[in-house]
């Protein structure tokens, strides 16, 4: 058995070669490669790439002659896969359909833009539309694929983590009591419930607020919240020093927040519990299949900005139950989130969805 996995951001590499090296101890044979790095369609920043021909593609799939094709995102990599009668398994991280709305409604205003939307959308439409089988990565997501394609063979796919790399190191040099934050702003309606933090800054003067991260809405985050002297921003963390820069930031933090308008698998929140922090974050998509509420931490509704003081209060007077928390959680994800398992389940579901065909 072969399978070719393509990935697009370089931040999804590391995570896909465990995958693929999970696979290989259960006798399959992977290749991963970059999807753009074999063909690029329409619209692209790069004019060129437009009219190139999918000579590097087919060159690729005739020398390593894979039985299925693994994507993790929507583009043209995954439509040379179905022109070319290969199995194609797409794996969804995002709810795509909710981020074109926001994304019409926010960024994407002028006619150009919203041409270039289009053509993405009607692309990964097509990838979901004639693909084997669609892998989103929590139940929550499955349920919102399959009001767009009732009748599609779906799965949910759990992505793994490898516990071996979570352990306590020197850390970071922050000032304690300090809550973490880790998490991207790309999407407003995702981003802007960080901005529920705001009383909780005001209320807890004496807590340390870090958030680690980046995006195109970052300014409007830090216009709010950095008039605040207990909240700091450290910006990005480069891609290329992980997991060795998030293990540092988390092994010194005293509590991990996740206050997000959207989220259906957080990586940041699988890691945390691993590190054995408490976890607090707000109860949208599929979050609550990613923590133990009660146990491993709380979940807080959305704009409910009084739970979060209540919460982190609570957390910090109570060593011994963060202690407990951090220890539930990591169990929990150490035995849900397992690449051996999410390998086992993926390669049952090739063999059903090939036997079929």
């Amino acid at each position: 058995m072969k399978i070719l996995i393509a990935y697009g951001d370089a931040n999804k590499y590391f995570h896909l070669k465990e995958f693929g090296e999970a696979l290989s101890k259960l006798g399959v044979e992977y290749k991963l490669v970059k999807d753009i790095d074999y063909v690029v369609g329409f619209p692209s920043k790069k004019i060129k790439k437009w009219i190139q021909s999918n000579r590097k593609f087919k060159k690729l799939v005739e020398e390593f002659v894979p039985d299925a094709i693994f994507v993790d995102r929507q583009n043209q990599f995954g439509v040379e896969a179905i022109k070319a009668k290969i199995p194609l398994f797409v794996l969804l991280r995002g709810h795509v359909w909710d981020e074109v709305k926001m994304a019409k409604k926010t960024l994407h205003k002028g006619p150009i833009i919203r041409s270039a939307l289009w053509f993405r959308n009607k692309t990964a439409e097509r990838c979901f539309k004639d693909s084997t089988a669609i892998l989103p990565i929590c139940s929550y997501l499955e349920n919102i694929v399959k009001e767009h394609f009732p009748n599609h063979h779906t799965a949910v796919f759990f992505e793994g983590m490898n516990p071996s790399h979570w352990y306590q190191t020197k850390g970071t040099n922050l000032k304690h009591p300090c809550v973490g934050l880790l998490q991207h702003a790309f999407w407003w309606g995702k981003t802007k419930e960080m901005l529920v933090l705001k009383k909780a800054l005001k209320s807890l003067p004496d807590v340390h607020f870090y958030w680690a991260g980046f995006g195109k809405y970052e300014k409007r985050i830090l216009e709010e919240l950095k008039s605040f002297d207990n909240f700091h921003w450290m910006g990005a963390f480069p891609w290329k020093q992980y997991p060795d820069n998030v293990r540092d930031f988390l092994s010194e933090i005293d509590i991990y927040a996740l206050p997000t308008g959207m989220d259906l698998a957080p990586l940041s929140l699988k890691e945390a519990q691993l590190m054995k922090k408490p976890v607090l974050a707000t109860d949208v998509g599929g979050v609550s299949e990613m923590m133990l509420d009660k146990e491993s931490g709380f979940l807080i509704e959305e704009g409910n900005s009084e739970k979060w003081v209540e919460k982190i209060s609570f957390l910090l007077k109570n060593e011994n139950i963060r202690k407990e928390m951090g220890n539930k959680g990591n169990e929990f994800v150490t035995k849900t989130f397992n690449w051996e398992i999410s390998a086992k389940n993926f390669l049952r579901l090739l063999d059903s969805c090939i036997a079929k065909k």
